[in-house]
């Protein structure tokens, strides 16, 4: 039970450490707009995958963001190893987040619903 809990702390710490440093520190355009939106935490605290969003849905800006997502992630965990104390900083996998656009297109089928009931 507290193994859980300091997974929790840690995966929210991470969440507003990494979106902090995400503003002020990476300076790569292609991460710019990015979102943190959820943090997962192995029971071991070795690994990490942070789930983020993004604004455009074109294929390729998900690709160059995911790829200085990838390139950013040394600084990243470094950065996290400074501002938590921690024994070891989890090794970091970006994902990105899919929840959003699936619950758009949730949306528009519940708009497209709507509209065939009025006629």
């Amino acid at each position: 039970m507290a193994q859980n809990f300091r997974v929790g702390r840690l995966a929210q710490e991470i969440q507003r450490e990494v979106n902090d440093i995400l503003k002020k520190r990476v300076r790569d355009p292609r991460v710019s707009g990015v979102t943190i939106t959820g943090v997962d935490v192995t029971g071991d605290l070795q690994h990490a995958t942070i789930y983020y969003s993004i604004l455009s849905d074109l294929a390729s800006d998900a690709k160059k963001t995911q790829q200085g997502l990838d390139k950013a992630s040394g600084l990243i965990r470094g950065e996290l190893g400074k501002r938590l104390t921690i024994y070891v900083t989890p090794e970091l996998k970006f994902e990105q987040d899919k929840s959003v656009r699936y619950g758009d297109h949730i949306d528009e089928l519940l708009n497209k619903l709507r509209q065939e009931d009025r006629f």
